[in-house]
């Protein structure tokens, strides 16, 4: 295959996983999906395995949360959901109603900014997701330039009223919308405008403000939003080969050594679009990835046909259509759904019960668990609370704290070995912070060990803890430091990974 070619057939099977993304697909499913032979499909599936987009559970194929940098690509070069999330949130708390941010993407909108409010009745709405322009406040302020603002009376769905506005770059185009969105059982679609407009008039303003203030000179490089330089993208030749090894496709997806590195480079090319606000010359994307210029310019012409790039004179920027690519799917994770995989996978391998929890006041809360089949067991599920003082999780959840609430913790003989003195309880914890694991043996219940790691955030900082409990007849303190403590420091890294990409707390 060429390499045009191979990147387009790569994101007809993207399009056609992410098409149901709730929906179990096996390769045979995506050879009747598309079309292609199933080689094409098991070495496409190889290299988004290699790239963390896709993983397998047996022959099922099921998205990663790192296949969230496409949409990521479109959302940085754009700019509007940085610079006007704050506004539209504030909007929202003001209003006590669910707002959202949208764009025209051919004849739908697709919003790029979701600020809802909880109730039984709630906006189910996604980053990322489609809806016909014709039908939907956003939509219909969008598709008539001059109008100041537009309704929605139940036209997109029977109980939803919505009242939009456009919001204006300093040339006067409209870029985006901004939308409140109620339901029939709080507002009638009058009633909502009356409660909403003087709002959302004076947000809108703001909003205008904020993209006529200065910004980065166009061109200007940011931070690149992820490491394009990774994996097959990075060291493939700069012959213009695809990597092809006459592979049959007799091997499975996991193990295929046959992926196309083609495809991984046109998507390296996608991802370093939005590293640069505004758009990214040829030049900066060659620079930005490592690749050679005519690699480059086949795959920005390709992503440029299909519809996912568009050139701006030099320039080139994604398009909201990239945001198609699995991003709303992926986007409603909960933190239990990002990291229970990694649990399972965990215990699979160390056949030790393993759970994830958080701090919650002076408690340790279990957010994720996976026990293993045994006779003797530790009976622990989700929803359950420990004192934080005497578990390894808490002890991890607790370094980062200062010495004040450190000693304001009481602390209550449970067994005979529970830490009671308050210093030494301290450098306990200190300890967990500096050697970056804890290990509890017998203080929380007695015969029960276990060793826990960080969990890391976006932001670098520990939201969660991760450990191992085992009973003390099967595990010593060294069993657990030799044979448990890599693996639960590597899962834990793997959660934060894909932490890193999904915007979602414990």
């Amino acid at each position: 295959m060429e390499p045009a070619g191979t990147l387009e057939r790569g994101l007809a099977v993207l399009r056609a996983l992410t098409a149901e993304p709730a929906q179990r697909m096996r390769a045979t499913d995506l050879v009747r999906a598309t079309g292609l032979a199933r080689s094409t499909i098991d070495r496409v599936l190889a290299t988004y395995a290699r790239l963390d987009y896709v993983r397998f559970d047996g022959r099922d194929v099921r998205l990663a949360p790192r296949l969230m940098e496409l949409g990521e690509a479109y959302l940085a070069c754009g700019g509007l959901r940085d610079w006007l999330a704050p506004l539209a949130e504030g909007l929202a708390r003001e209003l006590d109603e669910s707002v959202s941010l949208a764009v025209l993407d051919g004849d739908g909108v697709r919003f790029v900014g979701q600020f809802t409010r909880r109730r039984t009745m709630s906006v189910a709405f996604r980053v990322g997701d489609l809806l016909p322009a014709a039908r939907c406040a956003a939509g219909l302020v969008l598709l008539g330039p001059g109008a100041p603002w537009a309704e929605d009376d139940q036209l997109v769905e029977p109980g939803l009223v919505a009242v939009a506005m456009p919001v204006r770059d300093p040339d006067g185009t409209p870029v985006c919308a901004v939308s409140v969105v109620s339901h029939t059982s709080r507002h009638t679609a009058a009633g909502l405008r009356e409660h909403a407009m003087p709002s959302l008039l004076r947000t809108v303003t703001e909003m205008e403000a904020t993209l006529a203030a200065p910004r980065p000179a166009r061109g200007s490089a940011l931070p690149a939003p992820v490491d394009i330089r990774r994996s097959a993208a990075a060291n493939a030749p700069a012959d213009g080969s695809d990597g092809s090894d006459g592979s049959d496709g007799s091997e499975s997806p996991e193990s295929s050594e046959g992926g196309l590195r083609s495809l991984a480079r046109g998507l390296a090319v996608l991802v370093a679009l939005g590293s640069t606000p505004g758009g990214s010359t040829l030049a900066d994307v060659a620079r930005a990835t490592g690749l050679p210029r005519a690699t480059v310019r086949r795959s920005l012409l390709t992503l440029e046909r299909l519809g996912y790039a568009a050139a701006d004179g030099s320039r080139f920027t994604p398009l909201p259509r990239v945001m198609e690519l699995g991003y709303a799917h992926l986007s409603e994770l909960s933190f239990g759904e990002v990291v229970q995989p990694h649990l399972a996978d965990l215990v699979a391998r160390l056949r030790h019960s393993a759970s994830v929890a958080v701090l919650s006041g002076d408690d340790v809360l279990y957010v994720a668990r996976v026990p293993t089949a045994s006779i003797m067991t530790v009976d622990i599920r989700v929803g359950t609370r420990f004192p934080a003082y005497a578990t390894s999780m808490g002890r991890v959840l607790l370094a980062d704290q200062p010495e004040e609430r450190l000693a304001a913790i009481t602390l209550r003989p449970l067994t005979r070995h529970t830490v009671m003195s308050p210093a030494a309880f301290a450098r306990a914890v200190r300890r967990a912070g500096e050697d970056g694991y804890a290990l509890v043996d017998q203080e929380l219940e007695e015969g029960v060990r276990s060793i826990a790691v960080p969990v890391r955030g976006r932001d670098g900082r520990v939201v969660a803890a991760v450990n191992v409990a085992t009973h003390a007849s099967r595990a010593t303190p060294d069993d657990l430091l030799r044979d448990v403590l890599p693996a639960l420091s590597e899962t834990a890294a793997r959660m934060a990974a894909d932490l890193r990409h999904l915007p979602v707390t414990p």
